[in-house]
This record gives C-alpha cells, sequence and structure tokens, in this order.
C-alpha cells in the first residue's frame, strides 16, 4: 500500500497558533512529511508568513499585512489571540511574531521535509512576490523540495515562467471536467484539492491519476481512514499532524 504523506496545515493549527514558528516545531516533532504554509508581503516588500491578508484575526493588532513594514508587524503577538488552544501558555505564546519565510526555512531545512507554500494573491497582487520566492528558496538550495500552489492561476503560472523547474500546484474547492488535460497544458505538479471533492468522487478511489494530489483540510479520523485507503491521494493536509501521523502509521501496520 501507498504511504501517504502527512503534512501540517500551518503548522499545528488544531493545537498551536497557525503559522508561527512554534507551531512549526510542534508540526516538526511531530514527524511530519511536509508543511503547508501562507505567504503575503509587507509593505517594505518582506516575505512574511501568514494566511489572512488582515492582521487582526491571529494577532491583537489590526489592519492590512500590506500596510505594515516587517518591524512594525514584529510589535505584535502572533500567539496570544489563541487561548482557547488546550495548550495555551500566556507567557510563549505571546511572544510569538509572525515569522518571515526565511525563518521558516531556517528551521526546516535541518530536517528535509517537503514544503507547501501557498501564494496569497487572489485578494491583492503582491507584485513581485512570485520572484522574490523564487529567489529565496534558491538562496536555500530547497527548491526540489517546495511545491507552489495558489487559488490564484495566475500567480503560480507567473512563477512556473521565472523558474521553468519549479513545482507548482492549482488549488481547487471544486472538481475538474478532464483534470490531468489541465495539469498537462498549465505544467502542474499537482492539484490541490478540497476534502469533499475526493470523498464524494468515485473517479479519484478508483483510477490513479497522472499527477499528485494533495488534500485539505483532513481533521477528522474517519475522513482520515477514508482518504489513507485510496493510493490515488499523495497527501493529507491536516490541522492535526501528530494525530493524523500516528493513525496513518497505525492503518498501515493493520493492513500490511
Amino acid at each position: 500500500m501507498k504511504r501517504t504523506k502527512i503534512y501540517g496545515h500551518r503548522g499545528s493549527m488544531g493545537t498551536m497558533p497557525e503559522n508561527t514558528l512554534i507551531g512549526f516545531r510542534e508540526a516538526l516533532n511531530a514527524g511530519v512529511d511536509g508543511i503547508e504554509l501562507d505567504v503575503q508581503l509587507t509593505k517594505d516588500g518582506e516575505l512574511v508568513v501568514i494566511h489572512d491578508e488582515q492582521i487582526d484575526r491571529t494577532t491583537d493588532g489590526q489592519g492590512y499585512v500590506k500596510d505594515y513594514t516587517l518591524q512594525e508587524l514584529r510589535q505584535f503577538s502572533a500567539g496570544i489571540k489563541f487561548s482557547h488552544l488546550a495548550l495555551f501558555d500566556e507567557k510563549t505564546w505571546s511572544r510569538e511574531r509572525i515569522p518571515t519565510l526565511e525563518e521558516v526555512l531556517e528551521l526546516i531545512i535541518p530536517y528535509q521535509i517537503e514544503l507547501n507554500i501557498e501564494l496569497k494573491t487572489n485578494v491583492f497582487p503582491y507584485e513581485g512576490i512570485e520572484g522574490k520566492l523564487v529567489s529565496l528558496v534558491n538562496k536555500f538550495g530547497y527548491a526540489d523540495q517546495v511545491v507552489y500552489s495558489s487559488f490564484h492561476l495566475p500567480s503560480i503560472l507567473t512563477l512556473k515562467k521565472l523558474e521553468p523547474s519549479a513545482k507548482i500546484a492549482w488549488l481547487l474547492p471544486y472538481d475538474l471536467s478532464r483534470p490531468s488535460e489541465y495539469v498537462q497544458c498549465l505544467e502542474l505538479e499537482g492539484l490541490h484539492f478540497y476534502k469533499d471533492v475526493l470523498l464524494t468522487n468515485d473517479n479519484y478511489k478508483k483510477n490513479p491519476a497522472p499527477f499528485n494530489i494533495r488534500v485539505w483540510t483532513v481533521n477528522q479520523e474517519d475522513e482520515m481512514k477514508q482518504l489513507l485507503r485510496m493510493e490515488t491521494i499523495d497527501t493529507i493536509m491536516t490541522d492535526f499532524p501528530k494525530e493524523a501521523a500516528l493513525l496513518r502509521d497505525t492503518t498501515y501496520a493493520n493492513e500490511s
């Protein structure tokens, strides 16, 4: 049976502040095969790791990422808003800041795990973000381990033009008619589907696709089990990577 990879969605979002260094460390300690994160640009052109265009939900600040310099963003805590999580530690988490992508790469380099960088360009264009990403990833010599994804197709196609060897994937909340044709025409490495597309589509259960399929965001045990048994799926992205990795290993051990 094919070994499905486990990616920590925004680190370990179900137990730690999302898209923070402490959350990424938690995912690494869980033994993930990869990490999924989101990137945006600051006012002074720095690549920062945060999901929302506004900082209100995940920090104690307000406003848009694009309206702050990196130094200005550093004044806000990226952990204090997550007091609803069971592991909340006010003293430690309050010191977390929105990380730069460079800081995340420095953290994961020793682990050589895969990295899914999602370009959050479907609201603001963030001119030049594709070139900055390619340059930074190449600086770290990590291109072989990175797949770039976005809901905004022009962004990943622009990145592909800048770096023809880059692996790009289209994020989709719905299925495509004849998806292999899209993959071939757009030179995609894979498609990243919302979980319900795979859970309700018999085509993907029976026929291995000639491209990588990664599924987001899978948090329920019964859904994980169903997807783990589908050999057509390369990767499951989850907010609970520790639990998912354990379930994956247990499932395969019982069926071997």
